[in-house]
């Protein structure tokens, strides 16, 4: 562990993954560990910069070597082609996470707003949605999620907005979606466990 030069978080609708990476300066030594698991080992390297390619579930990702000043070097990781700061911000654009504190362990819930898919604790989980009348856009992305089997029936459009319902640990949870009167804003979601609205978070 004397060699880790690097850690970064990096918020997937998984978990938050955390990459390490160990940089021998004088062996070229490199190691990538993800969630603490080795998926990358080089002993010996010639060369002291240049770039790691590893993988995070379905992302392709990259550790970058450059050498600064003298024997000082500088580490970056980027992810599916992007800087890890903009990857944050996209995943904040498209995913909506919340924590839930009403068990032992604090529960991380967090929405796919592009495929509709909720995520309990790293798990993908079944969930219920009754629909509404919202934009042309959202109603296709209803309807698409319908078409990949995300859930077993065809939603119908009703006023009052969306509710999809699934279960964190014992208890009944849903997401409502809503027009929140503003373009930039768009579709606002909430989560409400056990009739508690509970607020999201920024990772």
């Amino acid at each position: 562990m004397a060699d880790t030069v690097a850690i970064w978080e990096v918020p997937f609708s998984d978990k938050i993954h955390k990459i390490e990476f160990e940089h021998g300066t004088t062996t070229g030594k490199r190691v990538i560990r993800v969630d603490g698991k080795e998926v990358v080992r080089r002993d010996w390297m010639f060369k002291l910069v240049g770039s790691e390619l590893f993988e995070v579930g379905r992302a392709k990702c990259m550790v970058v070597i450059k050498a600064l000043s003298g024997f000082t070097y500088q580490y970056s990781l980027i992810v599916d082609g992007k800087q890890l700061d903009k990857f944050r911000e996209r995943q904040s654009k498209i995913l909506n996470t919340w924590i839930v504190n009403l068990l032992e362990q604090p529960t991380r819930v967090v929405l796919e707003k592009d495929t509709l898919d909720v995520y309990v604790n790293g798990e993908k989980v079944d969930v219920v949605v009754s629909a509404a009348t919202l934009p042309p856009h959202t109603q296709q992305l209803v309807l698409d999620a319908h078409e990949r089997n995300c859930f077993p029936f065809q939603p119908e459009f009703v006023d009052g907005g969306t509710e999809t319902h699934f279960q964190v640990g014992p208890y009944q949870a849903y997401i409502t979606a809503a027009s929140s009167g503003s373009k930039k804003e768009g579709i606002r979601h909430t989560l409400i466990v056990e009739g508690h609205e509970i607020p999201s978070c920024t990772e």
